[in-house]
């Protein structure tokens, strides 16, 4: 790669663009605040070139790609920093001090985005294994240059591109799920909070595990133990196998997904307690409404749906359905047990959420307390001038007895 900038391309913000937030840190330029001529058009998705305010002072360097609405990112302050293996190296050592500090095992996200200062990157580790979903135009064309400082700052031997999701769309990128370096011959166990998950790093959901649940797996593991525990939209286990291995007496899990379902069981049985996890493949809200019928009721429920209000043109209809997953478990949760309800919508805020969970709840003829509000984990921070990095949340309810 060139070390030379004094070629460097130049894109210049328009009048009103709001510079200060830049300056303050927010790290994203959008389609209608840069100025679009020939020039700028012309640059190949992923480009770098030096941001520049309207009165022509730099203020970092960006990677652009015009083709989507967030038509800059912010790689670095210094406008002449050089994009190279050594710059990659270091930010992932910055990234791998963090985790290093907070967990004992070399199973976390490693990379997420821009609060680890690589705009559009999300990296997860499993042990010796690593998944990389190179979201953004300038991580695809960096993408040999990313896995070779992975490899050298972690140590780890096998690499899997998950070119899949709806970011990688809006920069008109193609879906790629492959192994870029080593051998994988199967799900992956993923020790965690004392239970075991399998991870499919090539098939599964996102990079195969939600990592970013491992806190408010653990909170609800002690709220389930020594009881039945109900986990809905339950992908491979996450909640059920928790609290399986604090020592619920039984658990329920309940996905679209058969392979998924078919993981979680494998979790169980690498655990030991195979026999007290009972599956359900079924949509989610039928079977709620299905185990009311049956007149069952759980110690703990926990409810983790996919994004309902991925953008704000789906806030409204994502609310009225995070309602209804409160307004039909509720009534599932034993006097005085627990109704765990989670969201990772982008779009929707804390209070829109608490909100909506709480109407659910009283539309389902319940009343209680919120004992705990839980977010991501340390391995998945937050850039306060990004909202959208603090997606996840979690409430946490004593019912009524």
């Amino acid at each position: 790669m060139s070390t030379d900038t004094s070629t460097r391309a130049v894109v210049r913000l328009r009048p009103k663009a709001e510079a200060r937030a830049i300056r303050h840190g927010f790290p994203w330029v959008y389609a209608d605040e840069l100025v679009m001529d020939r020039r700028t058009q012309a640059l190949a998705a992923g480009s770098l070139a030096i941001l520049e305010d309207a009165d022509r002072t730099p203020m970092g360097l960006v990677t652009v790609n015009t083709n989507s609405k967030i038509s800059a990112r912010m790689l670095d302050r210094d406008p002449e920093a050089v994009i190279d293996q050594a710059w990659l190296e270091a930010r992932l050592a910055h990234a791998l001090a963090l985790r290093d500090r907070c967990f004992a095992t070399p199973y976390y996200r490693l990379v997420h985005a821009e609060a680890d200062g690589l705009p559009g990157v999300v990296i997860d580790r499993f042990g010796d294994a690593a998944v990389i979903q190179p979201n953004a135009a300038w991580a695809e064309t960096h993408l040999d240059l990313l896995v070779d400082a992975l490899m050298t700052v972690t140590g780890v031997k096998n690499v899997v591109k998950n070119g899949s999701g709806r970011s990688r769309s809006f920069e008109g990128l193609a879906d790629e799920t492959l192994i870029l370096r080593g051998a994988l011959d199967g799900p992956v166990p993923v020790p965690m909070n004392g239970a075991v998950y399998m991870a499919d790093l090539l098939g599964g959901q996102k990079t195969g595990l939600f990592l970013d649940q491992r806190d408010n797996h653990a909170f609800a593991a002690r709220l389930g133990a020594g009881g039945r525990v109900l986990d809905v939209f339950s992908h491979v286990g996450g909640f059920s196998l928790a609290a399986l291995a604090a020592g619920a007496t039984s658990a329920l899990a309940i996905d679209g997904s058969e392979p998924a379902l078919a993981l979680a069981q494998k979790g169980a049985e690498a655990m030991g307690v195979g026999e007290k996890l009972t599956l359900r493949h079924a949509d989610a809200f039928e079977a709620l409404e299905a185990l009311a019928a049956e007149g069952q009721v759980f110690d703990l429920v926990v409810c983790d749906p996919p994004a309902f209000a991925p953008h704000k043109k789906a806030l409204e209809a994502g609310l009225r359905a995070y309602e209804r997953v409160a307004r039909l478990a509720a009534p599932l949760v034993a006097p005085g047990g627990y109704l765990m309800l989670c969201s990772c919508s982008h779009a929707a805020d804390l209070t829109q959420f608490r909100n909506a969970s709480a109407r659910g709840i009283g539309r389902g003829g319940r009343r209680g307390q919120l004992i705990h509000t839980g977010f991501a984990g340390p391995d998945h921070p937050m850039l306060p001038q990004l909202a959208e990095s603090g997606y996840l949340k979690a409430l946490a309810f004593r019912l009524d007895a």
